[in-house]
């Protein structure tokens, strides 16, 4: 009965089903944070090894950038998937041994990169060198759930793979965290074939109960029920609830031509960014100063000179978070220059302050207004991109409420887990 009732609401949405067959199955590496601060990690990885044998997956690197993700929960995640896998075979035979799975989880860098952008290599860095560099002629897709330091030290031990990977990065938060990193790949590997979606990810979990006909409250009970030992763990995180916010990487490479960023998919739509927004200052900022949210923004202070090694962490910027206070590290680059970098997640008047132990180093508080729409203006100080970085569209009527391209992913979530809830239906 349960399977009957999955087909026919797929055939009463069959006529919107935007699923196309993928050209070639692709080479994937996921890099993410999971176990760390935020659980949707685990639901999306319940995800990927539900549909591994739609990939050919090379790595999984635990790279948490923020949090104490560990290569250990990788690990457990797929012990769960080894004990359905039986029932898994029983309708789809490609699915990877979980030996393979265990020998290709490497652990990454923990924590972020300094002021420069890279630290020293990890295992995680290491393997990602390893599989770009394998002889063939299919790129080599690296997903990235949370922060860019395994990337961007392996783009400066062998810069030669960057024509070898295309990256596919849910940014947003993990952008703030990761900023150092991606300041330096956005500088240095211009032609780098990136896709930074800083908000359409949110389009596959917000509750709008008039996208579709499945609310990501109820799908647990509706479609999961505790199916498989993947299915009872799936409670453990939000309740069951759907988050899934690293989800879409998967899905866009589940749909039609990954090659082609600007089509309809799964995983969301996106335009070319020929800049990276970047903008400077020698100040504190007031409410006249505004930058779009996602934006890079860098303060550069004048002090003292100090005996201390140079990108060592000095300073500190704090900024409300709900009913904290998150702190992000500043830095001391020589010849008594100090520099921080910060990019704020979302629209509205950020207030900051900050802290240093530096004597003679005069920090002020001050505050800024962020814009809701991603890039926004250009700026002399912007960082120049060459052709293959792209990024949530700007068309203000694909914003799902106040996120940008939501709707380039929200309008297939119906479809979307509507096949996953036919897997779900096989461990039944």
């Amino acid at each position: 009965m349960r399977s009957f009732f999955i087909y026919l609401l797929g055939i009463c949405t069959s006529l919107l089903i935007a699923q196309q067959q993928v050209p070639v199955k692709p080479r994937i590496l996921v890099s993410t944070d999971i176990g760390g601060t935020d659980p949707d990690d685990n639901q999306s990885m319940t995800h990927l090894l539900m549909y591994s044998d739609k990939f050919d997956i090379e790595g999984l690197i635990s790279s948490p950038s923020y949090g104490n993700g560990n290569k250990r929960e990788i690990l457990r995640m797929i012990n769960l998937y080894s004990k359905d896998l039986t029932k898994l075979k029983k309708h789809q035979k490609n699915f990877p041994s979980p030996q393979h799975l265990r020998r290709i989880s490497k652990q990454g860098v923990h924590g972020g990169a300094p002021y420069v952008g890279y630290s020293t290599p990890t295992q995680g860095s290491k393997w990602m060198i390893k599989c770009a560099k394998k002889r063939t002629d299919k790129p080599l897709w690296i997903l990235v759930w949370g922060g860019l330091e395994d990337l961007a030290q392996a783009l400066h031990d062998a810069p030669e793979i960057q024509d070898k990977i295309r990256v596919y990065w849910i940014g947003g938060p993990n952008k703030k965290w990761s900023l150092n990193s991606y300041a330096y790949i956005v500088e240095n590997f211009p032609k780098l074939w990136f896709i930074e979606v800083n908000s359409s990810y949110y389009g596959f979990f917000s509750n709008n109960q008039s996208i579709d006909s499945i609310s990501v409250s109820d799908y647990y009970n509706r479609y999961i029920k505790a199916a498989g030992y993947l299915g009872k763990d799936f409670k453990k995180y939000y309740g069951g609830e759907i988050k899934m916010g690293d989800t879409p990487s998967l899905l866009y490479m589940m749909d039609g031509d990954p090659n082609n960023p600007m089509r309809e998919s799964w995983g969301g739509s996106f335009d070319k960014l020929n800049h990276s927004p970047r903008i400077v200052y020698n100040r504190p900022t007031s409410i006249f100063d505004s930058v779009a949210f996602c934006s890079i923004i860098e303060f550069h202070f004048k002090g003292p000179a100090i005996n201390i090694p140079k990108d060592s962490a000095c300073f500190w910027m704090e900024t409300p978070f709900k009913n904290t206070t998150q702190k992000w590290p500043g830095y001391y680059l020589g010849n008594g220059d100090f520099a921080i970098r910060f990019a704020p997640k979302q629209a509205g008047v950020l207030e900051y302050s900050f802290t240093t132990n530096v004597q003679n180093l005069s920090l002020k508080k001050g505050e800024i207004v962020v814009e809701n729409q991603w890039p926004g203006k250009n700026h002399a100080t912007d960082y120049k991109l060459e052709g293959n970085w792209y990024t949530d569209k700007r068309d203000t009527t694909l914003f799902e409420g106040k996120i940008q391209g939501g709707k380039t992913v929200s309008r297939w979530r119906t479809e979307a887990l509507l096949d996953w809830a036919e897997r779900w239906n096989w461990l039944q």
